[in-house]
């Protein structure tokens, strides 16, 4: 029986092809000779109780020059489909929102969705770490900057970001006596308007900010350590950091037994797990990538592991 998935994510044509970690997981899926019904945000709509989608059937190639290809556009309803991935990047925003309420409709008419919808809105990437707080830093969520400050002078060393967004964008670190505390409080939390996180420095993150992929609640047995650049404290990749793979540590794999479980029960198939040292700073659920470095580092094929374990 053929397979029919549909895929919500960001324009294709935008893409970066040598990094994508969602066109891996179409390429796999090609192969397997799923047929594939692609849409974006504005392709999907309620009608009557019912959740449909203004689809285009995609497929894919390993060509850096057309790495795709659409068919014509065609209404179909989302309860067709066997299974929906949801890989719309952030930002988490009320748009993100209503996406899930439609995929969920989908959901209860009977088509698999990963990542779960409600799970999706339930679990904030940044917050959702605090249920564990055994592995996380000193972490302080508030839009006060009364308990800001007072953290700031208890730690010295911290860093401050907003919840929402990707790719280290609008994250500040602050060691002791820094004169851009205020400025940098006063902008996140849009004076005082907005919830923001404050976590202690963890200065193992010069040795990298690792991403742990999780299928289903088990883990890759390979991290990738992202290096920050030259001058720079973030490892994100979009921030010049060099990914390099390293197997899992001790602690890693003591994380991974504790937060596994959960995100399987939650419906969460596909994570990516942040850790910096010995501690657990980020649970993405949203669009993890990182996949396609450590296919190539490892020799290995997550893809195939993924849709092995969905399937």
């Amino acid at each position: 029986m053929t397979i029919k998935l549909g895929i919500v994510m960001d324009p294709i044509q935008t893409i970066h092809y040598k990094k994508d970690s969602t066109l891996a997981l179409l390429w796999e899926a090609h192969d397997r000779h799923f047929e594939i019904h692609y849409f974006e945000q504005h392709d999907l709509f309620i009608r009557d109780g019912k959740a449909f989608g203004t689809s285009r059937l995609l497929k894919v190639f390993h060509d850096e020059k057309k790495w795709y290809e659409l068919g014509v556009r065609n209404e179909i309803a989302l309860q067709s489909l066997d299974l929906i991935l949801m890989r719309k990047d952030p930002p988490f925003d009320l748009e993100y929102i209503y996406t899930t309420y439609i995929l969920e409709i989908a959901e209860r008419a009977g088509t698999r969705v990963i990542n779960k919808p409600q799970s999706l809105r339930d679990f904030n990437e940044k917050v959702f770490a605090s249920i564990f707080p055994e592995y996380t830093p000193k972490t302080l969520i508030t839009r006060s900057k009364a308990l800001l400050a007072d953290f700031f002078r208890e730690e010295k060393d911290i860093v401050l970001k907003p919840l929402e967004g990707m790719g280290g964008t609008a994250v500040f670190h602050l060691t002791s006596k820094d004169p851009n505390f205020s400025v940098a409080v006063e902008m996140l939390t849009a004076n005082e308007t907005r919830y923001i996180m404050a976590q202690r420095y963890i200065p193992e993150i010069t040795e990298g900010d690792k991403r742990i992929i999780l299928i289903n609640g088990e883990p890759i047995p390979y991290a990738l350590a992202r290096i920050p650049a030259d001058g720079e404290f973030r490892g994100n990749l979009v921030r010049g950091a060099k990914g390099v793979a390293m197997k899992l540590t001790k602690r890693d794999n003591e994380i991974c037994e504790s937060v596994g479980p959960y995100l399987r029960e939650k419906g969460l198939v596909f994570v990516g797990i942040d850790v910096i040292g010995d501690y657990l700073t980020e649970i993405n659920i949203t669009s993890p990538t990182g996949i396609r470095e450590l296919d190539t580092q490892c020799n290995i094929n997550i893809a195939k592991i993924f849709w092995d374990a969905v399937l």
